[in-house]
């Protein structure tokens, strides 16, 4: 349940899916699944991103904030709050986005565009370009009778009708039961994918019943796209996440959630069953991030404000065989409200504000750890009882984490063959002897990944 101010500070958030005609499939198509989500970037900015880092890293996928144009002004939840579906928002053109498109392809990088299907705006104006509108009249669009009937905000989430016919934060609620809405929105979808767009994630899917979006979905040129569905779980409420899985992926919120608090307040043991034994989502349909760019903004997840604790939650994320990760890419930021940095464009990471935690080594080195130990399951599992903890994947590789407050040295049972490799964390060598076994002393909150395709740094 994404949430905005009255005054239309909207908060979004996301997941990672996948489907096809019939089904979800178990992440997005590939054989490379981590998506890189390089949030309130110009497109100009991503393509670039997509051929000096995502593709020689090994993301399958990057995602893109949304390409429609928008209400006018400098905050980023703009972004959200569209007025015509003609790509002309801050962050550039069709030209533009179509170039993006071309360059990510050519550099091995899929494209994921952030879909706002559920609303329009919350006023009136002229758009980003140049389109004039008011909050139930979007000419050659929208008009006051595609819209839900309550114009009440929302206010009860045990009440599935409120749910999903009243107000986001007073934004104007589309009648998605109605055929000229799904066919405009198909139409739209149909239009970024005949840019070569690859897939979508599905904004304030929650908000939208789950027949409609699957009536949606069905009028799409490619009804395979990859489908990401952004659905929060809330305990005891009316709308739940297992309704969208047949569509595509659906976003464990609660996986992120949970590992904020391991990270910060209980102990890393208790990962060894992390995902499906905790009660989320089968991994075969999980979306799952340590934070996004709603989470990290209202505090219910970690954030690069974290620390150590962010950077290590993204190795374990990326080294588990669970659900299909994101990496939230972003910007430092005081006031939640404030836009990008130079609106959007990032002429190099860690400047100006750019984060770029795609781009940090710990967190790179990572997607191909998880990209060369595909299919794989857990193996080897080790802990100290505490905040120590080591797990293999197979043959193919083994992670260790130290978030303790002191260095650990200890020996290492695997299922790795006997060789040397590099740890990809720090660029050393280790030793794997013909028992499986290797000694290390990591540093207190550091981390040791190994894998079969880097045997030596």
């Amino acid at each position: 349940m994404a949430r905005r101010s009255l005054s239309g500070a909207l908060a979004l958030a996301a997941a990672t899916l996948v489907m096809t005609p019939t089904a979800a499939e178990a992440s997005p198509p590939g054989t490379k699944d981590v998506t890189a989500v390089l949030f309130e970037w110009k497109y100009a900015s991503v393509a670039r991103e997509c051929t000096d880092t995502l593709g020689p890293a090994g993301y399958g996928y990057v995602q893109v904030s949304p390409p429609a144009e928008h209400i006018q002004g400098g905050q980023w939840w703009t972004s959200y709050q569209p007025v015509s579906y003609r790509i002309a928002g801050r962050l550039g053109d069709r030209t533009a986005f179509q170039n993006m498109v071309n360059t990510c392809h050519a550099a091995g990088v899929k494209v994921v565009a952030d879909a706002v299907i559920n609303h329009m705006s919350a006023g009136s104006g002229t758009g980003t370009g140049g389109s004039s509108y008011t909050k139930y009249d979007y000419p050659g669009l929208y008009s006051v009778h595609d819209f839900d009937d309550c114009t009440a905000q929302i206010s009860n989430y045990q009440d599935r009708w409120n749910v999903q016919h009243c107000e986001l934060v007073g934004l104007a609620d589309l009648d998605t039961g109605e055929e000229y809405v799904r066919t405009t929105i198909a139409g739209y979808l149909n239009d970024l994918l005949s840019l070569g767009v690859d897939g979508f994630r599905v904004d304030a899917a929650k908000h939208i019943p789950a027949e409609d979006l699957a009536a949606v979905k069905s009028r799409l040129t490619n009804p395979s796209a990859y489908w990401k569905q952004e659905v929060i779980y809330g305990a005891g409420e009316a709308v739940q996440p297992t309704e969208y899985t047949g569509t595509g992926d659906v976003q464990e919120f609660r996986y992120a959630y949970d590992l904020k608090r391991v990270f910060t307040n209980e102990k890393l043991a208790y990962l060894k069953n992390y995902g499906e034994g905790w009660g989320y989502l089968n991994s075969a349909v999980a979306g799952v991030f340590v934070d996004n760019h709603d989470t990290e903004r209202n505090g219910s997840t970690l954030s690069y404000k974290n620390g150590a604790d962010y950077t290590l939650a993204n190795v374990f994320m990326l080294a588990l065989p669970y659900g299909a990760p994101d990496i939230n890419s972003g910007y430092e930021w005081s006031d939640p409200d404030a836009g990008p940095p130079n609106g959007g464009t990032v002429n190099a990471c860690w400047q100006d504000g750019w984060k770029c935690q795609h781009a940090w080594p710990e967190i790179k080195s990572m997607v191909a750890f998880r990209n060369a130990t595909r299919g794989q399951s857990m193996t080897d599992w080790w802990d100290n009882g505490a905040d120590a903890i080591g797990f293999g994947r197979g043959a193919k590789g083994y992670v260790a984490i130290n978030h303790e407050s002191s260095s650990l040295t200890r020996t290492y049972q695997t299922s790795l063959p006997a060789g040397t490799y590099c740890n990809v964390q720090n660029n050393t060598t280790v030793t794997v002897n013909s028992a499986g076994q290797f000694t290390a002393t990591l540093g207190s909150n550091t981390a040791l990944a190994l894998h079969a395709a880097k045997p030596s740094c």
